[in-house]
């Protein structure tokens, strides 16, 4: 059994979410926060059997998309001035943990 941990951007959680529950892979969804651009995210713990792993992968990745955001970045340059330079990040999609699960107990 694996633990699958995914932590998915809240543009795309609801729509994870669904295709989750389409395919009738129970989840927790908890609501969490990143730390670079301190934005919403959720937080998907889906126990499965190691064969539905790759179905597990499959729905995340469909319902996750990367896109791009313009950011305000701090820069002190030498003489100690402050500017902000908007640059540009990748944002979205989906960072997954694939965990073994030694033992698992419903009480």
């Amino acid at each position: 059994m694996k633990m699958v941990i995914a932590v998915v951007s809240n543009d795309d959680a609801n729509r994870v979410q669904k295709g989750l529950v389409k395919e009738r892979i129970f989840a927790t969804r908890l609501s969490t926060k990143g730390g670079f651009l301190r934005e919403g995210n959720a937080t998907f713990l889906i126990g499965v059997n190691d064969e539905k792993v790759p179905e597990v992968l499959d729905i995340i990745e469909k319902y996750s998309k990367t896109r791009s955001k313009i950011v305000p970045n701090a820069i002190v340059n030498e003489f100690g001035s402050f500017s902000t330079l908007p640059i540009e990040v990748s944002v979205g999609g989906a960072t997954v943990f694939i965990l073994n699960v030694d033992q698992f107990i419903k009480l």
